[in-house]
């Protein structure tokens, strides 16, 4: 299965948006970037991998390292806490899990 960017990208901005509905019409720009680089670094872990340049720990890496920047920019947003952040991102992943793990066929979360 090979993941598509805006399609997953959508799924991801849908996950966030849910889950930060109060403070959407605030943070939506910034969701929309996140969402679009968390598909985008998705979508090269996966050829990353299919090409077998990377191992699957090292594409548990990358999502981790993408994860961490994407809770950096969520918590600089006023109003944002660590919780509704945390609760954003899981959502998000697990939009990821559903799509991911068998495009890449073993589970990267």
């Amino acid at each position: 299965m090979k993941l598509d960017t805006v399609e997953l990208s959508q799924a991801i901005l849908g996950a966030f948006q849910g889950s930060l509905r109060e403070q959407w019409p605030e943070i939506r720009a910034y969701g929309e970037t996140e969402a679009k680089k968390l598909a985008q670094t998705l979508v090269m872990i996966e050829a990353l991998q299919a090409s077998g340049r990377i191992t699957p720990a090292q594409a548990a890496l990358h999502l981790e390292i993408q994860k961490n920047a994407c809770r950096s920019v969520l918590l600089t947003l006023e109003g944002l806490g660590l919780l509704a952040v945390e609760a954003a991102l899981d959502a998000a992943l697990g939009v990821i899990r559903e799509t991911v793990n068998g495009a890449l066929g073993f589970a990267l979360l």
